[in-house]
């Protein structure tokens, strides 16, 4: 049995993790940190594990083997360093660092460690996005011209950061807004299946007023290797993300329309007018992957050095939201 403990627990998804660590029959609860007493004793409550006043206490315990790190991002960096430091295997909700700068640094931090890591895209074990993964990599849809992602929800229009989650909205906490909270999950996909955009632009802005200046819609536009022409939609004032992915190729076309896949394409037979059923299994959840690994199993997950290119082209898009040019990332290799 592997002993986890929680080193921050302000994150819109920790309650999900909760249930996760209870029903997954290789792990058990060994405490809950956070700054916040009562945030701390109502996870820990959850978890059926005491709360550990100090941090340093989970660094230092041998008995703990990971640690999962869903604090505000701007407490990233110092915990996850600090948990790489102590040899503890990390589960890290995106995005890595704060910056760019503390993305790459604690990458090359972790990866010195040799611990297991891995963060929250979870959108990687879906099936529908495995199988244009293969199929890109097939060349099934000949010379790609355009990629799209979307993902976009009504958080702002119903008020979901109100209370509880009210630091998702303070780019001084958060890092970002709506465009880089959800932007990520839509830019990992794109950069897993196209590689690194060499240039980025972006359009970023608040739209209801409800988080003051927190920008909470967006549009970027990315070039991939090759000349492949991306785009990117993310925010939290959409009633609706009806289309959430397309990839064009001079052979095909594959897009996702409410969670179904479609595929035109002469070489596989499909027209395009019926969803496309052929398809791998999901995978767990990133979070369960990381349990799983723990448990000795043979899993994919996010290297860290993958979570920091992602810091830096979100960054980028800010910054080309600011400047109103194309911006280059600035990778660190």
């Amino acid at each position: 049995m592997k002993k986890i403990a929680i080193t921050g627990c302000a994150h819109i998804h920790t309650p999900n993790f909760v249930k996760l660590i209870l029903t997954h029959p290789g792990i058990s609860a060994a405490g809950v940190w956070d700054p916040d007493p009562e945030r701390a004793a109502g996870t820990a409550a959850a978890l059926g594990c005491p709360v550990v006043p100090a941090a340093e206490q989970i660094w230092n315990d041998p008995a703990i083997d990971a640690v999962v790190v869903c604090s505000e991002t701007c407490r990233h960096a110092e915990l996850i360093r600090a948990a790489a430091a102590a040899g503890k295997h990390i589960f890290a909700e995106k995005p890595l660092g704060f910056d760019t700068a503390s993305a790459y640094a604690t990458a090359r931090e972790v990866t010195a460690a040799g611990v297991i890591f891995q963060t929250g895209y979870f959108n990687r074990g879906r099936a529908v996005h495995r199988w244009i993964k293969a199929q890109v990599e097939a060349g099934t849809f000949g010379r790609i011209t355009r990629v799209r992602h979307s993902n976009c929800h009504s958080g702002s229009l119903g008020g979901w950061f109100d209370t509880q989650w009210r630091w998702l909205t303070d780019p001084a906490q958060a890092g970002c807004g709506a465009f880089g909270d959800m932007g990520t999950h839509s830019l990992d996909i794109l950069m897993w299946i196209f590689g690194r955009p060499d240039r980025v632009s972006a359009e970023i802005t608040p739209v209801t007023g409800r988080y003051g200046e927190c920008d909470e819609t967006g549009e970027a536009l990315l070039r991939f290797p090759g000349g492949v022409i991306g785009s990117l939609a993310a925010g939290w004032v959409d009633v609706a993300n009806p289309q959430s992915m397309m990839v064009s190729g001079t052979e095909g076309c594959a897009w996702i329309n409410a969670g179904e896949l479609f595929v035109k394409s002469e070489k596989l037979g499909s027209d395009g007018r019926t969803p496309w059923r052929d398809l791998p299994e999901d995978l767990p959840h990133a979070f369960v992957l990381f349990l799983d690994a723990l448990c000795g199993r043979a899993v994919p997950l996010v290297s860290p050095g993958e979570a920091a290119d992602r810091n830096a082209v979100m960054e980028a898009a800010y910054r080309s939201a600011r400047s109103g040019r194309r911006e280059t990332p600035l990778y660190c290799d």
